[in-house]
């Protein structure tokens, strides 16, 4: 069986690089098409340094010669040779990926032609994607979005794509069932199959450790980690915090919002908020996740979430926004619920873990239980690969 798993801009390595891992490790010949991660080593710590660069990687991320061992998969740099140049401004390398998007989609339909299935996880253009989507057939997507209203004019570009698809994987019974009514795809062509817990992470060889600045901090930690961006609901968070005592709050990740207005509410608060504001490469989390005593996602609107995958490989103790499809994981006992965009309940729940260690330590059991059983990679590899034979033998 040969699969080729397709994220054009590199939007979720984290995610290719383990799923592609797992599939291989369930016994499918894979290939990663993607472009350069322009902002530090992917998980797989490949060191590329050509223009259309194919490697050879171990399922566990470990590179591994051509003639090496069964069971690994290939890298395609095959997008974005131009645009995923380090170094770039971000206006520069829009532009860059907007002229080279066409020509390399155009490409890579020559490309699918060796596979016998094709799994999309991004399509970065949907309205022009339908239209440029190889031949090969059956088609998989995976649904990473957040879900916008079906009514809007990318919740209809999302319509048609999904249209072209043979199945549609989807993280939550939440999401399946948003798909199903809002965006009319057909439950036959829904498949639920979590996303995984990030083991990987936690077992690097060269983990770098926090800052001294940090390192040094005495007391309870909040974190909250990942990409600042306005439906991560950190404004919500800095209000709630300003009703808690006892901790620290630290928000770790680099802006894709103006992050003046949150140093402005940080600034109101009593406790101490500290902004780690830049790309926090994959040896440099463990150090900030070991540390956490809570993480807070008090997201506005989401199905699922990286960072919520990684709290639960490092068994932290997790509040959470009832949205999407984050009720699933409460209810493996990992996780509190807060109600979104509240900030007074909010700042209840995460003043109550912080006033009880034994409930924290409950949840740190969930979590890390919940990341070897449902949200393993090896499980997820066996679905997935269990979904193309299906689709295959039809």
């Amino acid at each position: 069986m040969r699969v080729q798993i397709v994220d054009p801009a590199a939007y979720t390595p984290p995610y290719d690089h383990a799923l592609a891992g797992a599939l291989a490790r369930a016994g499918a010949e894979v290939e990663l098409v993607t472009s350069r991660f322009p902002y530090g080593p992917v998980p797989a710590q490949l060191q590329t340094g050509g223009r259309s660069d194919t490697k050879r990687v171990a399922p566990g991320g470990a590179p591994s010669p051509s003639a090496g061992p069964p069971r690994t998969y290939e890298v395609s740099e095959t997008f974005y040779r131009r645009a995923s140049a380090a170094g770039l401004s971000a206006r520069r390398r829009r532009l860059l990926r907007a002229a080279e998007h066409l020509p390399d989609m155009l490409r890579f339909r020559r490309q699918a032609e060796a596979a016998d299935l094709v799994h999309f996880m991004w399509l970065p253009v949907p309205s022009l994607d339908r239209r440029l989507l190889p031949p090969k057939r059956p088609r998989v997507f995976t649904m990473h979005w957040r879900l916008p209203e079906a009514g809007s004019r990318i919740g209809r570009s999302l319509s048609r794509l999904l249209a072209e698809m043979d199945a549609v994987v989807v993280h939550s019974e939440h999401g399946a069932q948003r798909l199903a009514e809002d965006f009319e795809v057909s439950p036959e062509r829904l498949e639920v199959i979590p996303h995984g817990a990030f083991d990987y992470l936690t077992r690097q060889a060269d983990e770098v450790e926090l800052p001294d600045e940090l390192r040094n901090v005495e007391g309870p930690v909040i974190l909250a980690f990942g990409l600042v961006r306005p439906y991560k609901g950190t404004d919500v968070l800095l209000e709630a915090f300003a009703r808690i005592s006892g901790a620290e709050l630290w928000i770790v990740g680099m802006p894709r919002m103006p992050i003046e207005p949150l140093r402005e509410l940080a600034a109101r608060a009593p406790g101490k908020v500290r902004f780690v504001d830049s790309f926090i490469a994959a040896p440099e989390i463990p150090a900030f996740m070991r540390r956490a005593d809570i993480v807070a996602l008090p997201y506005r609107n989401i199905e699922q979430s990286g960072v919520l995958f990684t709290a639960l490989a490092f068994g932290r103790p997790l509040v959470l926004s009832a949205v999407g499809g984050f009720p699933e994981v409460v209810e493996l006992g990992a996780a509190k619920l807060a109600p979104p965009e509240n900030p007074e309940a909010l700042a209840e729940v995460l003043q109550g873990l912080l006033d009880n260690p034994v409930e924290r330590e409950r949840l740190a059991a969930g979590a890390k239980e919940a990341a070897r059983g449902r949200y393993s990679w090896d499980e997820i590899g066996r679905k997935t690969v269990a979904l193309y034979q299906r689709l295959l033998d039809r």
